[in-house]
């Protein structure tokens, strides 16, 4: 081969493979400055066999655990669960700006406190850290996430009280801060939400306190206070201008008269069960579409009303109380 010929060759071959270069970047969806973020958030995480597709010579929009919006090509969803990771939540989490969704899930030795980072993702709408063994405090610059529709932070090791800011988000539909260790009050700034009523989820943990009466003020759609050891009256949540759908404020320390609580028609689910409630059960129960009740194990007395579908329950909704007769429990003397 001449040189003219060779240097004829060698341009084209630059070429083809230069067009075959520029024709793979083309097509790539992927933002280059996330794919960066993201391969280092799979080094932290000690490159886990659940992100095994994350090959960087591939496109970050078709890789497992996250997603890309169809517009912007950013990534706005990480999702991880169920996986054998053993490390803490990467700081790197706090660069995929566009983020909207950001879960892990069942991993049981995913370990630390929840990384200040995250309040970087401004754009977060759902944030789940459940199922892990993250520990410290509920951080109060949860605050700075607006946008935040759902907060799960469940089935972790959270210790310390709850912080009062939470009731400045405005756009929560639910808060999850059940099965940790939480101590303290219920604060009293969540009969205050600026924005939305969240359904409040607060079950196993060690609260103590009274109820505040400004949660009265509200309309909850769904009440879990259940083992805890909280105390007091609690009736001011319940009449019949309210909207709350499921209450669950068993295995506490709650002490009023049942008797003449008014309850809303909205109410489905009702659990009362391991206080010491007293008086009876009132008349307007009958007129309830409840799926779910139990009020065993407090201090009831009387006759159980007759009706609606309170005779649908059996005996486990309404024994071990102090004088409660008549079906499903033996008759009243």
């Amino acid at each position: 081969m001449n040189n003219s010929n060779f240097v004829s060759f060698s341009f084209f071959s630059f070429l083809f493979l230069s067009q075959t270069f520029l024709s793979l970047s083309a097509t790539e969806r992927c933002n280059p400055n996330d794919k960066k973020v993201l391969l280092r958030i799979k080094k932290a995480l000690n490159n886990p066999y659940q992100l095994a597709s994350w090959d960087p010579k591939t496109d970050c929009c078709d890789w497992y655990v996250v997603e890309c919006d169809p517009n912007t090509n950013r990534i706005v969803t990480f999702n991880l669960f169920s996986a054998n990771i053993s490390a803490q939540i990467p700081a790197a989490i706090g660069d995929l700006p566009y983020l909207q969704t950001l879960v892990f899930r069942k991993l049981t030795n995913l370990t630390g406190q929840i990384p200040p980072a995250i309040a970087k993702l401004s754009n977060l709408k759902l944030l789940r850290l459940s199922y892990t063994n993250l520990s410290g405090t509920v951080p109060t610059f949860f605050t700075q996430l607006n946008n935040l529709t759902f907060l799960d932070l469940s089935f972790n090791d959270l210790t310390g009280p709850i912080p009062p800011e939470l009731s400045l988000l405005q756009n929560l539909d639910a808060l999850h801060l059940d099965r940790n260790k939480l101590t303290g009050n219920i604060p009293e700034s969540f009969g205050k939400f600026t924005g939305k009523v969240p359904d409040l989820y607060l079950s196993h943990n060690k609260l103590t306190g009274s109820v505040p009466k400004n949660l009265g003020d509200l309309n909850f759609t769904v009440l879990d206070f259940s083992r805890n050891s909280l105390v007091g009256d609690i009736s001011f949540l319940f009449g019949t201008n309210k909207t709350i759908q499921i209450v669950d404020f068993s295995r506490n320390v709650f002490e009023f008269d049942l008797s003449n609580v008014k309850f809303p028609d909205s109410l489905t689910s009702l659990d009362l069960n391991h206080n010491k409630i007293k008086g009876s059960l009132p008349q307007d129960l009958r007129k309830l579409n409840l799926q779910y009740l139990n009020v065993s194990y407090n201090k009831l007395c009387g006759q159980i009303p007759t009706g609606g579908k309170l005779q649908t329950f059996d005996i486990s909704s309404y024994f071990h109380n102090k004088c409660l007769c008549g079906a499903p429990l033996s008759a009243c003397n």
